[in-house]
């Protein structure tokens, strides 16, 4: 008999299962050790009667709101209700896409058809125009203390920046900073990010964006003249790091070069399984700033989302189901014990828990959409598995298993073959007894396990053990 401990290493989808990798890491994360439990989606809103493109949130002082954005409204959370409140008096018409930003105590939203629009945190009432100059731009950011804005219909590869500190002058003159700049090669662009330096994607391009004071104000350097970013949605941060889609996968830039994430890890994969049709307008990114981990939702082939999850520090992934069609980091609304009524009459029976962050405003969390709802990611663990690689012994019968799992068991399926060229197919998952052990029985050249974490407080699925017994050949 041969004992084995797997451990549960790297996921990658886009090598072999006979090198020993982990094949399947869903609805996890990563962590040093193994993978850790994601909560699943929870609805915060009442439907807002239309379906939601984005949910984002905005701080100043003590002033904090939730809002969201759907094809004709943008709209501000309600706690004390639930509702969304419409935010226009005349809406908007088929808006494909929002991009949002915060300057001081305004929300500035940017969309592609009308003027930059804008909402004072502190006295608004509702979104208008932003100002008579302002850019009927699809992207905006904040670069130091001004307001950035990009690709207007007739001009895609123009940048347009406010005067210093007053996002309410676009007209440049003797005693304004305010300007723009064409960029004259790399196609339209196709997202910002802000910051103490500013980056400009395009389609087969990427500019970084200097304040270098008068008389140009702004300094544009190409970091790359031959690869851009693909998913106007992709383009998230953390820290000084601008994460994005490109043709050939995941990307990070630091202001002063391209390093691939993805490659050899997840790229093929993703673009294996997502609706590429739908990868422009539809896929979202935020970053889970207490996990440090980046997010991509994206459209599938299949019909749906899926989340792509990247550890910052580890540089590892894995995958989520969901049930959202977009995602975002966004600043919580103070909930009060009054307003918990509207989402369950007892306190026991609340889907999130009362320590959830979500409840307390002013916390930075991982929220997102779904149709006509707010959600975010606060309920009970989400039904997590990770499979490993192929276990190549030769000609053996797998006998038994005991999950190790730090804070709780699991269930474990097995799926063996006589050669590679099978097709891989797991038995019945089997549940551990109380001396967390599970009986199996398989026989095959090629062995892959499926472990299913069990328990309210697992926290860390590491591996399993073991026992294949080796067989004779006749």
């Amino acid at each position: 008999m041969a004992k084995q401990k797997i451990m549960l290493g790297e996921w990658l989808p886009d090598q072999p299962g006979v090198i020993g990798a982990v094949t399947e890491a869903v609805n996890c994360y990563p962590v040093t050790n193994g993978y850790a439990p994601f909560r699943g989606e929870s609805d915060l809103s009442d439907a807002a009667g239309a379906e939601l493109l984005l949910a984002f949130g905005g701080k100043f002082a003590n002033s904090i709101s939730l809002f969201a954005g759907s094809a004709t409204n943008l709209y501000k959370f309600s706690p004390a209700d639930l509702d969304l409140d419409a935010l226009t008096t005349t809406g908007y018409s088929n808006i494909e896409f929002w991009d949002v930003t915060q300057f001081g105590q305004t929300m500035i939203a940017a969309n592609g058809s009308n003027k930059l629009q804008s909402y004072d945190l502190v006295l608004g009432t509702s979104f208008a125009d932003l100002a008579a100059a302002a850019p009927a731009a699809k992207f905006v950011t904040v670069v130091k203390d001004f307001v950035v804005a990009a690709n207007v219909s007739g001009d895609e590869n123009k940048v347009y920046w406010s005067d210093i500190n007053d996002e309410t002058d676009w007209t440049p003159a003797a005693a304004s900073q305010s300007d723009s700049q064409v960029l004259p090669d790399g196609g339209s662009i196709t997202g910002l990010a802000g910051g103490e330096f500013g980056l400009v994607f395009m389609e087969r391009a990427v500019y970084r964006m200097t304040y270098a004071g008068s008389p140009f104000f702004f300094q544009f350097d190409a970091i790359s003249r031959s690869l851009g970013c693909i998913s106007y949605g992709s383009v998230c941060q953390y820290g000084g790091f601008t994460y994005f889609l490109a043709d050939d996968g995941f990307y990070v830039c630091d202001g002063q070069s391209l390093k691939n994430i993805g490659e050899e890890k997840v790229n093929r994969y993703f673009f294996e399984i997502a609706s590429k049709s739908d990868l422009k307008l539809k896929m979202s990114s935020a970053v889970d700033p207490i996990r440090k981990l980046a997010m991509w939702c994206t459209p599938l082939q299949s019909g749906g989302y899926g989340i792509f999850i990247y550890s910052i520090p580890l540089n590892r992934w894995s995958y989520m189901d969901t049930t959202a069609t977009s995602i975002n980091s966004v600043l919580t609304a103070t909930t009060t014990l009054e307003d918990l009524d509207n989402y369950s009459a007892s306190l026991d029976a609340l889907a999130v828990s009362l320590d959830d962050p979500q409840w307390a405003g002013g916390n930075l969390i991982l929220a997102g959409t779904k149709d006509q709802k707010i959600i975010t990611f606060g309920n009970s663990f989400k039904s997590a598995y990770i499979s490993t690689g192929d276990i190549d012994v030769g000609r053996s019968t797998v006998m038994l298993a005991r999950p190790i799992v730090d804070g709780g068991s699991g269930s474990i399926a097995v799926a063996s073959r006589d050669n590679l060229g099978e097709q891989v197919l797991f038995g019945d998952s089997v549940a551990a007894d109380a001396e967390n052990r599970v009986s199996l029985r398989s026989n095959g050249n090629f062995h892959r396990l499926k472990l299913t974490p069990t328990g309210t407080n697992w926290k860390t699925a590491v591996g399993m053990e073991v026992d294949i017994f080796p067989q004779g050949n006749r």
